[in-house]
């Protein structure tokens, strides 16, 4: 298969293969091991097939492409950069984005080996080429550009590459191409700054952060909510958390919630900014940013209790990331009656609202009642059970009634709110109360598809895992839980059948 190969590449070489004998190569090349392909390449096969890209035929192209790709895998990354480095730079001008996505995606292999990358950070056109392949209009092109420089900016030479040097200049005259280039660059920034303190310290001193924030706590009430997307992903490292509070950043995005009252576009960025300080609250301190920041807590509750599907969406969303620790549980514990209320609208909406936002009731539910063994106090646990009482009459049976609907997403939504609350005393006496729930739990043929089964069974294995279920479900039941956890989550009772003579 090599030999055949070799001979293919040959004739590649010589610009004697037609087009069928590319495709043949194309399929001989997977075919080969990649050994055997290192074995037997040669400069001049790779240089004619990256020479066959300039062709004007698509097929041709494609073909080279998808056999470039096979072979360049096979190759060391400095082997690559040292041999390849005119084909590469001339791929990166090519008209094809298929040609551009192959070179950046090349790029990316080479930024990864420590010893090829330092002959990229000294190709100076190959970085400013890359920068400007993120203003392509394909956004393939873009997000693969995105990708090698962020992996680039990995290493001190490369992030003194990328913003002390002219590249910093390229880098902001392709933000000037449009507004979808800047927002793009500006995802590059933020991606950089997540790694370390020094990669933040670079990009803050580059000036590109202060346009973001800039833009973020501008007029315009569209580029708000873009730019909130990428400074919440910027809140989710400590240094990045500790620099938005520096700049006063944290502060400036309160003071707009306080001010969207009077903002009839507040539409449009006020999501992005509830969901900034939910993030923000549970990878800090839910009670700290709570406290700190009234006005968050009382928007979530502001948007919740209205009837704008779309903000109820946000606020249920931000309710469970707060309400997913312990901390934040306390937090919305404090507001009484308040919160008891809004627990009640929301076990109304899972009942009858759209889907979607059926299922992201479903999910907040979960959270807020999902109570790990080692904090289950008695508080905790009276807290648990007076917000489930709270969500509707009969909670156990709303929740029933919504996992026997044929609608796999709500199915399987309503079991993870039977799960979260599983391992909790109380609901365990309260399943056992309802008359047929334990059959129900115990029952395979009402699930009709994987993921209902695998739902089903994370139901069964919370139930048995509990130190208190054999005590409050009795012997009897216990054991069917603990068969139908050791048989797995797909078993299927075998049925015997006897013929019986004569019979049609």
């Amino acid at each position: 298969m090599a030999e055949a190969v070799v001979e293919l590449l040959e004739r590649a070489a010589r610009r004697e293969a037609p087009l069928e004998e590319l495709r043949a190569l194309r399929l001989a090349v997977q075919a080969v091991p990649p050994a055997a392909l290192r074995a037997h390449l040669s400069d001049d096969h790779l240089g004619a097939l990256f020479a066959l890209l300039s062709v004007n035929d698509r097929e041709q192209v494609t073909a080279c492409i998808s056999i470039l790709e096979r072979l360049l895998q096979a190759l060391d990354p400095v082997y690559v950069i040292q041999n390849l480095r005119e084909e590469l730079q001339k791929g990166l001008f090519h008209p094809d984005d298929s040609v551009k996505i192959l070179t950046i995606s090349q790029v990316g292999r080479i930024v990864e080996n420590s010893e090829a990358v330092t002959e990229i950070l000294n190709s100076p056109e190959l970085l400013r080429q890359i920068i400007n392949c993120i203003g392509g209009e394909k956004i393939a092109v873009a997000k693969e550009a995105i990708k090698s420089l962020s992996r680039i900016a990995q290493t001190q030479d490369g992030l003194e590459a990328l913003f002390v040097s002219n590249l910093l200049s390229d880098l902001k005259n392709v933000m000037a191409t449009s507004d979808i280039v800047r927002y793009r660059v500006y995802e590059l920034i933020v991606e950089i700054s997540s790694v370390s303190a020094d990669s933040l310290n670079y990009c803050a001193n580059s000036g590109l952060i202060s346009e973001l924030i800039g833009e973020l706590t501008g007029e315009d009430v569209l580029v708000r909510a873009t730019c909130i997307e990428m400074v919440t992903s910027l809140a989710h490292t400590p240094h990045g958390r500790q620099y938005l509070a520096q700049q006063g950043v944290i502060d400036k995005i309160s003071n707009i919630i306080v001010g969207a009252e009077s903002d009839p576009f507040s539409g449009f960025y006020l999501p992005g900014f509830v969901k900034f300080f939910g993030n923000l609250a549970i990878v800090d301190s839910p009670q700290q940013i709570c406290e700190r920041y009234p006005v968050f807590m009382e928007k979530v509750f502001e948007m919740a209790e209205s009837h704008d599907p779309t903000m109820i969406g946000v606020a249920v969303d931000t309710l469970g990331i707060l309400g997913s620790n312990v901390e934040g549980k306390q937090v919305l514990q404090k507001t009484r009656t308040r919160f008891q209320n809004l627990l009640n609208r929301i076990g109304h909406q899972a009942k009858n609202a759209p889907t979607e936002l059926r299922l992201r009731c479903l999910d907040a539910i979960s959270s807020l009642l999902y109570l790990p063994p080692e904090q289950q106090t008695e508080d905790l646990l009276r807290m648990t059970e007076s917000w489930f009482t709270s969500l509707s009459s009969q909670p156990l049976e709303l929740f029933r009634s919504i996992s026997t609907q044929p609608f796999p997403d709500l199915h399987c939504g309503a079991l993870r709110v039977f799960t979260a609350i599983a391992n909790q005393p109380w609901a365990q006496k309260l399943m056992l109360d309802t008359p047929g729930f334990v059959e129900y739990v115990v029952d395979r043929s009402v699930e009709p598809d994987k993921a209902s089964k695998d739902a089903k069974y994370e139901l069964v294995k919370a139930l048995v895992n509990s130190k208190t279920i054999a005590e409050i479900f009795g012997n009897q039941y216990y054991l069917r839980l603990r068969a139908y956890l050791r048989e797995g989550p797909y078993y299927v009772k075998a049925v015997s059948t006897t013929a019986v003579e004569g019979a049609e």
